[in-house]
């Protein structure tokens, strides 16, 4: 009997407690546990240690203690969201609204979102980063459509003709590379000095300098393919700056190996001033030829967002020469502003060095910003214009048939 009673005890202690404690430790469990452990000490014989029933009750304080501890848990409130998070929750929400935003952001990309002074500064960047991460999508598309056309190419020909063409295309490459190469550090000796200005970080927007950087990047390219390259310059240029950071994101391991001169002084304390020229679109002088002795400076900007005559009051503060390119001498303009961007600017000071001719250097100005290239003063071709306007018009016709006819008599 003994013997059954303990046994008894034993299950209870080993079932009940260890049930309650795995669902949660509900109220209408204890008291059952209590009254099964005491009727069955009450019905045991006096001989019983009166240290077991501290043992139960310590035991069941340790199990309130600690399911005391995971209802805390449990219960305690969320941490609030960070600002990112916030942010991203309102990309999502904007997404959902079928608004333009783009699917993949970084975390610089949202801390400017969250800069933005107001709502729609906002969707303006976000419109602007879809756009950008659409043209990406597009290219990679175009690539792959590329690489599938070079392909199937490759394997429509013979194998031997590929391989030998493929390795004359690989010398020719390592080749040409090392010539070019070689011409950029002759240029950084003996070549004339060309110089950026990149003192206009202040005036232009995170995308106006990444537009910026990918011009000077096309021109630094097309200077170094160049029979004769300048010995190009970035003066004013400032460590961990808005250029800087395009930089490194453009040439990436490249960028301390170009073959070029950077420094955070100003040209003015590099060159003597009465050999500089600082070339903008809004001086009053026209340039006439190419000077080789003189050092030109170009405006690392984009003038789309530069007031007008930034850059020629800040060659008059430098008691800088000033120059503009003749374009209204060689071009009739249509619509549109007269600014060029700077590849288009190294590609004429290119042809001007090596040809003098202004009629194969401006061949590089886009061409919907002109009528065309004419050989007579552009004055004369504007006095034909008009009577060729009148003519449609029909107002005074034969007058302006006679005029027309005393200005371009036949041969």
């Amino acid at each position: 009997m003994q013997c059954a009673k303990m046994l008894l005890r034993k299950i209870v202690r080993s079932s009940v407690l260890p049930f309650a404690a795995q669902h949660g430790m509900k109220k209408d469990l204890f008291p059952l546990s209590r009254t099964l452990s005491l009727s069955l000490c009450l019905k045991q014989d006096k001989s019983c240690e009166p240290s077991e029933k501290l043992d139960l009750d310590e035991w069941k304080k340790v199990m309130k203690s600690g399911l005391q501890e995971e209802v805390t848990e449990t219960v305690s409130e969320p941490k609030e969201l960070s600002g990112l998070a916030a942010a991203r929750e309102t990309l999502e929400m904007w997404r959902l609204a079928g608004k333009a935003v783009p699917e993949n952001i970084s975390e610089e990309q949202l801390k400017t979102f969250m800069e933005c002074p107001s709502k729609s500064a906002k969707k303006k960047y976000l419109r602007y980063l879809h756009v950008k991460e659409l043209h990406k999508k597009s290219e990679k598309r175009k690539m792959a459509e590329k690489r599938e056309r070079r392909l199937e190419a490759q394997d429509q020909a013979s194998n031997t003709d590929e391989t030998k063409k493929s390795s004359f295309i690989c010398l020719w490459s390592s080749t040409m590379d090392k010539a070019y190469n070689w011409r950029a550090a002759q240029s950084m000796i003996f070549g004339q000095p060309l110089v950026f200005d990149m003192s206009y970080e202040k005036e232009m927007t995170l995308r106006e300098v990444t537009n910026t950087v990918r011009q000077i990047v096309m021109s630094e390219s097309c200077n170094r393919r160049s029979v004769d390259p300048f010995h190009i310059h970035f003066c004013n240029f400032k460590d961990d700056s808005l250029y800087h950071r395009e930089f490194i994101k453009q040439y990436r391991e490249a960028w301390g190996k170009l073959l070029i001169t950077v420094t955070d002084q100003c040209y003015t304390e590099i060159f003597p001033k009465e050999k500089l020229i600082y070339l903008t679109a809004d001086s009053p002088k026209v340039m006439k030829t190419f000077d080789h002795d003189k050092i030109y400076i170009v405006g690392s900007m984009v003038d789309k967002s530069i007031k007008t005559g930034v850059s020629l009051a800040r060659a008059k503060r430098l008691g800088l020469e000033t120059a503009a390119l003749p374009l209204e001498k060689y071009l009739l303009w249509s619509a549109g502003a007269k600014n060029l961007t700077l590849d288009q600017m190294m590609h004429i000071l290119l042809t001007l060095k090596d040809t003098a001719d202004w009629k194969k250097a401006l061949e590089f100005v886009p061409k919907r910003k002109y009528c065309g290239f004419v050989n007579k003063p552009v004055q004369e071709l504007k006095k034909t214009l008009d009577l060729i306007n009148t003519f449609k018009l029909g107002k005074g016709r034969e007058g302006a048939e006679k005029q027309f006819a005393k200005n371009h008599p036949k041969k």
